[in-house]
């Protein structure tokens, strides 16, 4: 029990730092693109601009999200060691691309790229755009179920093409991001002009402005990961209930998730790791639901 408690807060604590850091980088990046477009000049040594300032909360949290959004296909190849199948080099592959094209065509939705990637089961879809998405399964995952639950598992990623989750959890995304620049930047200056009272010599931030802005940067950073979570598990069930009218019957999808819950799934990416088939940390940052939980939504729908 010891060593997997150790693995567990390993890991854990691993996901919480690239998360932090990822968000940090994002963060400095568009605030240095901000400051030489002079964007961030609401701070004055006569106050605070709260309209320049909106507008520089929108700025940096709607840009790292949609930035994150234009480049998911990439990433995702880049990342998950993905291989787009081009030419089907068998038949199992050739099954794998009509299966997707049927269930596409159901969905009304263009032809996604298919691509296998090695590693545990999983399996997710990424994309801008509906008509041109990346669906992908792992090797882990063709090996471990049966074509039918294999089936049931790409019509839920079809489904989270076809409901345009992609373009949802970046919207849900920025406006989490926006509340929080804003948020620790008003704060900030609040703190700031209090701790500076009386000092009319000063102009400009200075360091109690600096300090609270990082802080609160991160911890309502967090509060915001839980928020874009919580709306992240909502829409698992919606993208389990929509494979299950793609395939006409709830029972594959049932029989996928049950074997899921069977299995340990594999790591995917931070930025696609929200539409894999399964996975997250902890009850407040996961992205998906319980097994059991989808299982029991499913068998009442």
């Amino acid at each position: 029990m010891a060593p997997f408690i150790g693995l567990f807060l390993k890991d854990f604590m691993k996901r919480i730092l690239l998360f932090v850091l990822t968000n940090v980088l994002v963060v400095a990046v568009l605030g240095i693109v901000a400051s030489l477009l002079g964007v961030n000049r609401y701070l004055t040594s006569s106050g605070l601009n709260l309209s320049a300032l909106l507008g520089f909360a929108l700025v940096m949290g709607f840009g790292g999200a949609i930035i994150s959004l234009l480049i998911s296909k990439p990433m995702a190849k880049w990342t998950s060691g993905v291989r787009i199948i081009e030419q089907p080099q068998n038949g199992d592959e050739a099954w794998i691309v009509e299966t997707v094209r049927k269930l596409a065509d159901k969905a009304g939705i263009g032809m996604p790229d298919v691509g296998i990637f090695d590693g545990e089961p999983n399996a997710f879809a990424t994309g801008a755009f509906k008509n041109s998405a990346l669906v992908a399964v792992s090797t882990g995952l063709l090996r471990g179920m049966t074509p039918e639950e294999i089936e049931a598992v790409i019509g839920h990623e079809i489904a989270h093409v076809a409901n345009g989750d992609m373009v949802t959890m970046t919207l849900i995304q920025g406006v989490m991001n926006t509340f929080v620049v804003f948020l620790s930047r008003v704060i900030g200056y609040a703190v700031d002009s209090f701790l500076r009272k009386g000092d009319e010599r000063s102009s400009g931030p200075g360091i109690g402005y600096m300090i609270t802005t990082i802080v609160l940067d991160i911890v309502l950073g967090f509060a915001a990961a839980i928020v874009v979570a919580w709306f992240s598990r909502h829409r698992e069930f919606r993208a389990d209930a929509g494979a299950a009218q793609l395939l006409g019957r709830k029972q594959p999808m049932i029989n996928a998730l049950a074997r899921l819950g069977g299995m340990t799934p594999g790591e995917l990416p931070k930025s696609v790791a929200a539409f894999g088939i399964t996975g997250g940390i902890g009850q407040l940052f996961s992205t998906h639901p319980p097994i059991e939980e989808r299982i029991a939504a499913l068998q009442k729908s």
